[in-house]
């Protein structure tokens, strides 16, 4: 099965590869603890390197874990014609046990997430941590589909369009799953300086 994977993704892989160029991503293993940014039960701060933003998420879900999941993240660099960020900050918590709603304010794209665990709810809280480039806005944005598929599974998203760049996320958590499906809020970014923000 993960030979077959492998054949149908690695071709989509070394297209983005060749879309991107450069490339960091945080060491990944189907489920060694010491190849994710986090271990079950505890909190992570993960930052894109200086320039770059979240392009990929993979995470595994254990229920003997308390509900927990094991999360991985890859970075590329946006494009040359946003410049070099403006700013970058954390936005505010997303509390742990509801569903929630959240884009990057100041036109910010994702470039990285922090987390806690609270096992009163068996769930995270969450904060994206956000970079403006120069003044470009986002534009045309969509959500994707459900990452993962069903609650309890594997999740695995990578962005295969080149220019398109995550702005935030929508969560649904099932109280009794006690997990998460993610959808994300994709853009792509004017031409142009903006002479406005969006908030």
């Amino acid at each position: 099965m993960d030979l077959i994977l492998l054949f149908v993704f690695l071709p989509l892989v070394t297209v983005a590869w060749g879309q991107y160029g450069d490339y960091y991503y945080s060491p990944y293993n189907n489920g060694d603890n010491d190849e994710w940014v986090n271990v079950y039960r505890q909190g992570f701060n993960f930052q894109c390197p200086h320039g770059q933003v979240i392009v990929a998420v993979r995470s595994v879900f254990s229920k003997k874990e308390g509900s927990d999941r094991l999360w991985n993240y890859a970075c590329m660099p946006a494009a040359q014609s946003l410049g070099e960020p403006t700013e970058c900050w954390w936005e505010e918590i997303n509390r742990a046990g509801t569903e929630w709603y959240q884009t990057c304010s100041n036109n910010g794209l994702v470039a990285g997430f922090q987390s806690q665990y609270f096992p009163s709810v068996l769930d995270r809280e969450w904060q994206f941590y956000c970079c403006r480039y120069s003044r470009r806005c986002p534009y045309s944005c969509w959500p994707t589909t459900e990452y993962p598929g069903h609650y309890g599974e594997d999740m695995d998203m990578m962005m295969y369009t080149y220019d398109y760049y995550i702005r935030g996320a929508t969560t649904t958590f099932s109280a009794v799953d006690r997990d998460r499906q993610w959808k994300f809020i994709v853009c792509r970014m004017t031409e142009y300086d903006c002479p406005f923000q969006n908030v």
